[in-house]
């Protein structure tokens, strides 16, 4: 009798009520019942102590009977106490329970209800509620550390919670799209209570909400939160001080693994360098993690972000002048990374691209004065990182590395020594020279006028001053001033054509002499115009010798296309002469690297041709300006639909009809393939004076490599494709790890030459001792090449190699 007499009124009453919920069968009951914990609601003790049990035993004991003998008025007056009571109780306990619920019970009618009532919960603004009690000092100081970590993890996590239970079942309300925007602007009215509250004099803590937003953040939704809060605190963060502390303050409470993941999100929301900077003040200074991420992997490490945000973040460096120093230590930091030759060489071009812009819009940022002080740091910079990109093979980083130093050169201001190249506009080059222009960080970008839609006066269109309109012109004098021819219609003289004073060379010495005289510069044209034609029928090694030193000493039109053509016209004719010449002369003294690259391209083009099937009429080969993949190259069939063509014809079928016979047609590349590969392994590894191609001179070296590995594509079928194959790889096994992204291209193109081109029963009796490090090491340039060509490359030779050692060690059918 003692210990119950000790239990307090309240407790008693409330297990009264919640005894008569899970077992009444009587609505006047039912309802007298939820009236009674209505009244509860305002009693302390009964939201510490009483509430969540309550709150379950409502969940899990209304059902269909409540309502299968109430009257219509006692339905509805008990659906509205239950809302309500869900609705006015404890916002924490209510989420955790109803989230715990959903998560604990299989698909019925309780689980239902509870996803309804989550929604209510969602829906009445109930999240506002839940934050701003925890920004009350006073509101939940006794929580203990795991309460509050569990509250934060249900806060963010809901959309996942649910999904998981429910499936496809899930409301709108619970998916990210719609939760997260949700809780953001419940932050929003959050951070406006607390405003409103420090203006009246009381404590806040925003500690919880920034957990929240952290633990958000850092599971991938920053996007979907910061797409809310970042434009409204933007704009109400411009005229109220009182508001841009409470939102540094939200910033600095985050933590610190959750750093990175806010500040890119933030940054990525806002529309320039003021907005950031009224949002996180001097957070740089104060938070370590956030510096790091602000002076260091934003820009050095990571490269995926728009342009908009680099403005953004080296804008609020420069913005105040406490953090104007860091804008310095990350000029420097760029610049060790621009002019470093190893990064040019292990780092993709779009991450090239990424610090050449950080690299300018540094230099933009800074005064006169401070570019002086850092004057020397900038000039090692050009001149270093301009050197190290023009001995790039790729394109892209060579222009990249021109454009970059003539900006600097020109901020640096070098009196008579300004850098000047030359090179085609695009795109790409446009925005990096933009990005030395002055840049706006005072004011948002929203509220600078766009000067790419501003309204420009149109200009005059003077029309064309024609005989009829001076004549009609009574300030220009008198109509007999005029010709009396004027009037005359002329003579169409359109299609006539310039009589040239030299007849086009008939034979091959005429030919010769007219390309070797150095007076006469359309006799010049008109020899280059038929040494083709010449050619094929008139064949001599000292024709090849002429053409390859040939130089423009005309400014002839398409000089190189008809040069081209003739030398390839040469080496079709007369093979073995021809070939064994550039061959020879490709290692000779003397040459310069264009002439080399030419030998290349003819040896590729010609055989090219030669591979071609034989027709009447010549049509020529396509012609090609370099040797390209053959994953990427319009003119050769994908590896793909070469090997299952390869492997139908190697399939036997019991019956597929009439098919009717191939045509065969002859190959001229097939008994000369030989003449055209081997000699160019002569002498590779032999550096010379003028020419070191496993040294300097990469560009010939990768040239050379697909070079060869198009020799050896077009060689399928050949006797010799089996030696082809095992020189080649031999060959690229030495320079597989070179540094050059184009020679690694190179490589990769042989070695999927290879597999492509020999036959399947060779590869092990060939190949088989070095196959699986051949294996091991294209797996690895897949997974961790910085360039994307290779790793494409690479899985492309892998899957070539599996299906020709599958189809090989394959146990054939037994035979009845």
């Amino acid at each position: 009798m003692g210990t119950f007499g000790t239990e307090s009124p309240l407790r008693l009453q409330v297990s009264s009520c919640l005894k008569t919920l899970s077992t009444s069968r009587d609505s006047g009951e039912i309802v007298h019942a939820l009236r009674t914990l209505m009244r509860c609601l305002d009693d302390g003790e009964f939201t510490r102590i009483h509430h969540t049990h309550a709150l379950q035993v409502l969940v899990s004991a209304q059902s269909s009977h409540w309502f299968s003998r109430s009257h219509d008025e006692d339905e509805e007056e008990m659906k509205k106490l239950w809302g309500e009571i869900i609705i006015r109780g404890p916002a924490e306990q209510t989420l955790l329970t109803l989230l715990d619920t959903i998560s604990s019970t299989g698909e019925s009618e309780a689980l239902d209800r509870c996803v309804s009532a989550l929604e209510m919960f969602l829906s009445a603004a109930r999240l506002q509620v839940l934050l701003w009690s925890r920004c009350e000092v006073s509101g939940a100081s006794a929580d203990s550390p795991q309460l509050t970590e569990t509250v934060i993890g249900h806060l963010a996590a809901l959309p996942s919670i649910t999904s998981n239970h429910l499936h496809t079942n899930t409301p709108d309300i619970f998916l990210p799209q719609q939760y997260y925007p949700l809780l953001a602007a419940s932050i929003l009215d959050t951070l406006e209570k607390t405003c409103h509250a420090l203006r009246a004099g009381r404590d806040c803590s925003l500690g919880f909400v920034s957990q929240v937003l952290g633990k958000v953040c850092i599971q991938g939704y920053s996007s979907q939160m910061f797409e809310t809060l970042g434009p409204r605190l933007s704009f109400v963060t411009r005229e109220d001080a009182l508001y841009q502390r409470v939102t540094q303050k939200l910033m600095e409470n985050v933590p610190e693994r959750c750093t990175e993941s806010v500040i890119t999100g933030l940054i990525r929301s806002l529309s320039g360098a003021a907005a950031v900077s009224r949002l996180m003040g001097n957070l740089v200074l104060t938070n370590k993690k956030a510096q790091f991420v602000l002076t260091h992997k934003l820009i050095l490490q990571q490269y995926q972000h728009p342009t908009r945000l680099l403005k953004s973040v080296l804008g609020y460096l420069a913005v105040d002048s406490s953090r104007r120093p860091l804008l310095k230590q990350v000029l420097r930091s760029v610049c060790q990374v621009w002019c470093n030759s190893s990064a040019v060489k292990h780092t993709c071009v779009e991450q090239q691209l990424y610090v050449s812009k950080a690299l300018l819009l540094c230099v933009a940022l800074l005064d006169d004065s401070e570019i002086q002080e850092l004057r020397q740091e900038m000039l090692q910079c050009m001149l270093g990182g301009v050197q190290c990109r023009l001995d790039s093979n790729v394109e892209r980083i060579r222009r990249m590395g021109m454009v970059v130093g003539e900006c600097l050169s020109h901020r640096l201001d070098t009196p008579g020594s300004q850098l000047k190249f030359q090179y085609g506009a695009d795109e790409e080059i446009g925005e990096l020279k933009s990005l030395m222009e002055s840049l706006a960080v005072n004011d948002d970008e929203e509220e600078q006028p766009d000067a790419s839609n501003s309204l420009q006066p149109e200009p005059k269109v003077e029309a064309p001053v024609s005989s009829q309109s001076v004549a009609s012109d009574p300030g220009n004098g008198s109509e007999s001033e005029l010709d009396s021819d004027d009037d005359l219609t002329p003579y169409d003289m359109s299609a006539d054509q310039e009589k040239k004073k030299s007849a086009p060379p008939r034979y091959v010495r005429d030919c010769l002499e007219g390309l070797m005289s150095s007076d006469d510069a359309e006799r010049f044209e008109l020899s280059l115009q038929v040494a083709e034609t010449l050619l094929r029928k008139n064949i001599s090694v000292q024709f090849s010798k002429v053409l390859l030193h040939l130089e423009d000493r005309y400014n002839t039109a398409l000089f190189l296309s008809l040069r081209q053509n003739a030398m390839v016209a040469l080496t079709v004719t007369d093979i073995k002469p021809v070939v064994d010449y550039w061959t020879t002369e490709f290692y000779a003294l003397n040459y310069s690297l264009r002439q080399r690259l030419d030998i290349l391209e003819v040896l590729a083009l010609a055989a090219q041709e030669l591979s071609e099937p034989v027709t009447n009429k010549h049509t020529g080969a396509e012609p090609i300006t370099a040797v390209t993949p053959l994953g990427q190259s319009d003119d050769i069939t994908h590896w793909r639909q070469i090997v299952d063509k390869r492997i139908q014809s190697k399939t036997r079928r019991i019956s597929k009809g009439v098919t009717q016979p191939v045509k065969a047609v002859p190959n001229r590349y097939a008994p000369v393939a030989g003449f055209f590969f081997f000699p160019l392994f002569r002498s590779y590894d032999r550096p010379q004076t003028t020419f070191d191609l496993l040294g300097g001179d990469h560009l010939v070296l990768g040239r050379l490599l697909h070079t060869l590995g198009l020799l050896m594509h077009l060689a399928v079928n050949a006797p010799v494709v089996s030696q082809m194959g095992r020189a080649l790889l031999d060959f690229v096994w030495a320079v597989r790890f070179h540094t050059d992204q184009m020679v690694r291209r190179g490589v990769m193109f042989a070695v999927c030459a290879v597999f492509l081109s020999m036959p399947s029963e060779n590869l092990l009796t060939e190949l088989g001792d070095d196959l699986m490090e051949t294996r091991a090491w294209l797996a690895d340039v897949a997974e961790s090449d910085c360039d994307s060509d290779c790793r494409s490359l690479a899985v492309q030779s892998l899957m070539l190699m599996d299906k020709n050692l599958k189809s090989q060690l394959q146990i054939p059918d037994m035979e009845t």
